[in-house]
């Protein structure tokens, strides 16, 4: 079965060409990380590659490389900005795998004992984000 070809014109290439702005967190040749708008925890941020593809279905490893290394860098900066025990990293592929935006993506949620995930789906108040994004930018020193 093959998948669908790249789309262009989703949500994270359109943010990549700056047609749609974003809480930009952390910026290297191969990579790109911005706060989500849509956070199930204080501090959820995306990482995703600079180039086209949908997944890890269809990822080359050196965009693979590229991304964890960025995510690595973003799991401690989310941690240390808040303070939080441990990270909880998702990544989904393809529709039944639970994928919404088909642009490689990992999610990076800095988490606290006893602290439930909120629900998915919920727009962020913007004022809290860009402050929690110059959180993050401080951490990464």
């Amino acid at each position: 079965m093959t998948a669908p070809a790249y789309d262009p014109d989703n949500i994270f290439a359109k943010i990549l060409r700056g047609e749609i702005p974003s809480f930009k967190l952390y910026e290297d040749a191969d990579t790109y990380a911005f706060m989500d708008i849509m956070p199930r925890a204080d501090g959820h941020c995306l990482v995703i590659p600079k180039t086209p593809c949908r997944n890890v279905l269809d990822a080359s490893p050196e965009q693979l490389a590229a991304v964890m290394k960025t995510v690595q860098v973003m799991a401690h900066a989310v941690m240390k900005a808040f303070g939080a025990g441990g990270v909880t990293l998702q990544q989904f592929n393809e529709a039944v795998g639970g994928q919404e935006v088909f642009h490689l993506h990992f999610h990076i949620l800095p988490r606290h004992e006893g602290v439930a995930l909120r629900p998915p789906g919920k727009m962020a108040d913007m004022e809290v984000l860009k402050a929690q994004a110059e959180q993050i930018r401080a951490a990464l020193g």
